[in-house]
């Protein structure tokens, strides 16, 4: 298990990329993250501006913050930074590892790359929705460090976003074939 105070009251880039190889524990279901985005003040996040919905950024870190895209698909997200500071990262794609038979009953496949290979389709396999948000981590949701090495960590701007291009703060594990496409 993962030291919340120690690894989550850090800049949300950092804490992205580190997240990289960790493991994801919800139930019987397991899965390593295998790319994140990080997102803090900048025009691209839910914090540029304090609003209900982004006061989790602000007022906690080693949280979970689920919202809701295209007012259909559920994105989850671990708080970071220090309180007063926002910062959180979105969780893009995962690798199951175990629990497989119920992630593609939940999404309707059988093929394991396109279980959880985008945010949306992580929650959906994962049973992740809305009753997850603020829940701190380390009780229904843990995050923990099996001591899996990360070879290579590719990087780019994040996606499906249209402000702040510039900052390269997607991170992903090179060759990993359960990255988003």
């Amino acid at each position: 298990m993962i030291k919340l105070n120690d690894f989550f009251e850090r800049d949300a880039v950092v804490v992205a990329r580190e997240l990289l190889g960790k493991v994801i524990v919800i139930g019987n279901l397991k899965v390593r993250i295998v790319e994140t985005e990080a997102y803090g003040g900048d025009a691209a996040s839910h914090a540029f501006k304090r609003t209900e919905r982004s006061a989790l950024m602000f007022d906690t870190f080693g949280s979970v913050y689920v919202y809701l895209i295209y007012g259909m698909y559920n994105c989850l997200n671990f708080t970071t930074n220090s309180i007063g500071s926002p910062g959180a990262v979105l969780i893009r794609a995962v690798e199951p590892i175990s629990g497989i038979e119920k992630m593609q009953e939940r999404r309707g496949t059988e093929k394991i790359n396109n279980l959880c290979s985008g945010p949306g389709k992580l929650c959906q396999a994962l049973g992740i929705d809305k009753k997850f948000n603020g829940l701190e981590l380390g009780r229904e949701l843990v995050v923990y460090d099996d001591g899996f090495e990360v070879d290579e960590i590719g990087r780019s701007s994040r996606i499906g976003i249209k402000d702040a291009l510039d900052l390269e703060w997607r991170f992903f594990i090179v060759g990993n074939g359960f990255v988003s496409k």
